[in-house]
């Protein structure tokens, strides 16, 4: 418990706020070309230096590490970070996370990752810790926003893998033949021909309102109807949720001229994802689009194959299908093992039912903890308050950064 008792010490003898104000103010200091602004955050950062020398002298063997830790987190954070580390006996090695809503929030961060969260990530890579960018964004989406955010040398460095598209692919800059892993690709010629067809007809064969309000994203692989509205509005509410009975219905069909036995406006699809997911039974019934059928009469050679496509609702903001052979869990032991981290203890961030099993296989693998912010969805919610109660504000992703940051410094002291 000495460790403990030390931490306790630090942030009761210490002006750590005013340190981290100063971190803060030297990390986070635009590049401005004046002669007061460069005088400030000199001033600033020789301030910080002697706060610091200050903790290295207090504290004999560990006082290295208790400076940094006291820059980066509060008490709390710091606490929460000995915690982890005490219950686990490991400190995080790698970042697994999720994008939207998670790094960024709508309405909250201006949908753009901010400033300090981003230098954080920084902090991370230039301390060894590989990052797994986890996400159903589409690859050039998330290539644009990294490069924008974390500047081509990170990215291309050969320590950060990006999982796109919910586990369809992995993609880790700088790691030779190893670089794209399509993963699609390794999935059975009856699967792919299925979601070929969905493809070719969703918009072409779609209602009105879903040809007019949709538009496809650039998936790989994929199918995700995505509003020409704004997310969360009455208008992107009304046609993503059209555009999910004509994916269940279209999806239907698919499958039945692959196995060229089946009648295919049945209202199977519909009846088996309603049986199977509250929400998707929720919008079917409140369209009045109920199919005369019960998920038991679906017939088995149908129902096979719908076990294996997942078809996911996102609330006024996307409609999709995909494979349930690939996901995001599927997606990061592939990118774990390109990145060559045989022993991982992740961090795991995200808010939806995606990174919800990417969360659960943490735990049952003991590789990792689990972190959402508060608005989150209900499942994702319960896990982590179920686990290590690790829940953080919408847009302040830095707040759970610190704490594995805290952490891994914490842990690295046993190596001493």
């Amino acid at each position: 418990m000495e460790r403990y008792d030390l931490l306790y010490r630090l942030y009761e003898e210490f002006d750590t706020a005013t340190l981290r104000a100063n971190q803060a103010f030297v990390d986070l200091f635009p590049p401005v070309d004046s002669r007061v602004a460069l005088e400030h955050w000199q001033e600033a950062s020789d301030e910080l230096a002697a706060r610091k020398d200050e903790i290295r002298s207090a504290f004999p063997r560990v006082g290295e590490t208790f400076a940094d830790v006291a820059a980066y987190a509060t008490r709390e954070r710091a606490f929460t970070a000995l915690d982890l580390y005490y219950k686990y006996d490991r400190g995080v090695n790698v970042l697994v996370l999720d994008v939207d809503e998670t790094l960024r929030t709508a309405g909250t961060t201006d949908n753009e990752i901010p400033r300090e969260t981003l230098h954080l990530l920084t902090c991370f890579h230039e301390d060894g810790v590989p990052i797994v960018i986890c996400t159903g964004q589409t690859l050039e989406n998330v290539k644009g926003f990294l490069v924008q955010g974390l500047g081509n040398e990170v990215v291309h460095s050969g320590d950060l893998s990006v999982v796109y598209e919910a586990g369809t692919g992995v993609f880790t800059p700088g790691r030779g033949t190893d670089t794209k892993q399509l993963l699609y690709e390794e999935l059975d010629d009856e699967i792919r021909e299925v979601f070929g067809r969905v493809r070719s007809r969703v918009l072409r064969d779609a209602p009105e309102a879903v040809r007019q309000g949709c538009h496809l994203q650039g998936n790989e692989f994929n199918v995700t109807l995505k509003p020409n509205f704004e997310t969360g509005s009455e208008r992107a509410w009304e046609v993503v949720d059209v555009g999910l009975v004509h994916l269940l219905d279209l999806l239907e069909a698919s499958v039945a001229a692959v196995l060229d036995d089946h009648d295919d406006a049945s209202g199977y699809a519909r009846a088996f994802y309603a049986a199977e997911d509250p929400e998707i039974r929720a919008v079917v019934e409140s369209l009045g689009e109920q199919p005369d059928v019960a998920r038991e009469d679906v017939p088995a050679d149908l129902a096979d194959r719908f076990e294996r496509i997942d078809v996911a609702y996102y609330e006024a903001d996307a409609a999709e299908i995909g494979s349930r052979e690939l996901n995001k869990v599927v997606g990061v032991e592939r990118a774990l093992e390109v990145l060559g981290v045989d022993d991982p203890f992740a961090l795991v961030m995200g808010d939806s039912k995606s990174d919800l099993r990417v969360m659960r296989w943490a735990e049952a693998n003991d590789t990792g903890v689990a972190a959402a912010p508060d608005h989150a969805s209900e499942d994702v919610l319960a896990h982590v308050l179920d686990t290590d109660e690790l829940v953080f504000d919408a847009g302040d992703a830095a707040a759970m950064l610190r704490v594995a940051y805290a952490n891994r410094r914490l842990a690295g002291l046993d190596g001493r």
